[in-house]
């Protein structure tokens, strides 16, 4: 009898077990989202990455050292990111990955690492607009700006344009823009940019920095429709890295409790960096020039991310702010 009840318990415990680890394994899938399945190379091809140290920005630069491409991964901190460098030569093989300071904080230094590109490399094929901050408390750059919106669209817009030469005379070429699903629900303050009149609220800022991030790549892509320069954004998804540090040092408490089932639901680095892989380098996607896309495939942006007019006048603020003619 005794045996008989301990076999049915281990029974049980099995299936439990086993459907457990089975629905783990199927929920981590499902989170994990679109993979990048193009095989292409990038043999002869040039790759810029912003924030290419850390998180999927690191991901992408492996990814596109994988594929021979020669990979510029511009950091704001050096030593970190040779450290990161010598890692990916080490684990791909390819030692064509160096390292160049770029702090989007400063248009300074965004016009500082423009210059020296342009007087020393001879093509652009893949522009990654990956680098950004979330949540921090509010600050701003040493040009004035909130950074925020400084760090994730106005350094990158610059950067772009100082580039977009290059590119043009790289074609066919891309510029991948790391966005959010955080636009939904963005607004872009034209009267309160910097959020001086109103209080200072980290989540409607980045929601802020985000939406900019779409409406830019919208309309670069009108900017240089027929060029051979195409533009993608997309949502990398719910990811494990460092721009979850402001959060979790404002709500300690909150995120310790959190942090233990928060990081079995959240994508990893690699998991993260697919979509912008697949934007990358996915052949075919020239009739896409525009388009917002998660999980390796279009996705439609808000309503306030498909507004071409709103796009048009962030544009012609942003170049105002950052000093294009």
């Amino acid at each position: 009898m005794w045996k008989e009840l301990k076999k049915n318990q281990l029974v049980k415990y099995g299936a439990v077990t086993t459907v457990t680890t089975i629905s783990y394994v199927l929920l981590r899938k499902w989170i994990a989202g679109g993979i990048c399945r193009s095989r292409a190379k990038l043999h002869g091809r040039t790759v810029v990455i912003t924030g290419a140290n850390t998180g999927i920005g690191k991901e992408t630069a492996w990814d596109m050292a994988m594929r021979g491409a020669r990979v510029i991964m511009a950091c704001r901190d050096l030593t970190r990111g040779e450290a990161a460098a010598t890692e990916i030569r080490s684990s791909t093989g390819n030692t064509n990955v160096v390292v160049q300071q770029l702090n989007l904080a400063s248009l300074g230094s965004v016009r500082q690492f423009a210059r020296e590109f342009i007087a020393t490399e001879t093509r652009l094929d893949i522009l990654i607009n990956n680098a950004g901050i979330m949540l921090c408390p509010k600050s701003f750059t040493v040009d004035g700006f909130e950074s925020q919106f400084a760090v994730n669209h106005l350094g990158h817009f610059l950067l772009t344009n100082l580039l977009l030469d290059m590119l043009k005379a790289s074609t066919p070429s891309r510029v991948v823009i790391v966005s959010s699903i955080a636009h939904q629900g963005g607004k872009i303050h034209y009267d309160d940019l910097n959020f001086d009149k109103k209080g200072y609220n980290s989540v409607i800022a980045y929601k802020q920095s985000k939406l900019a991030n779409l409406l830019f790549s919208r309309e670069l892509a009108r900017r240089t429709k027929g060029t051979g320069v195409t533009s993608y954004s997309l949502h990398p998804g719910v990811i494990r890295t460092e721009l979850w540090r402001h959060s979790q040092s404002k709500y300690p408490t909150l995120s310790s409790m959190l942090s233990a089932p928060a990081w079995l639901l959240m994508k990893t680095p690699r998991e993260g960096a697919q979509t912008t892989i697949y934007c990358a380098v996915t052949e075919g996607l020239e009739e896409k020039s525009g388009y917002y896309f998660s999980d390796c495939q279009v996705k439609e942006p808000a309503l306030e991310g498909r507004d071409d007019l709103a796009a048009l006048r962030l544009w012609g603020v942003s170049a105002g702010l950052v000093g294009l003619n």
